[in-house]
């Protein structure tokens, strides 16, 4: 089942990303290096509850 999470800023903490994952596969939370736009630089994004 996918369901939808929420990526946010390490730096700035600024929720700037919608995205799916399948939990059956991906029971922890996703870590990926992202744009974001407050920052203007490439930065950890977390996902948030």
């Amino acid at each position: 089942m996918r369901t939808k999470v929420v990526l946010a800023c390490e730096v700035c903490q600024s929720r700037n990303y919608v995205t799916e994952k399948n939990k059956q596969s991906h029971s922890g939370r996703i870590e990926m290096k992202k744009f974001c736009k407050t920052c203007q630089e490439h930065t950890l994004h977390r996902e948030t509850k």
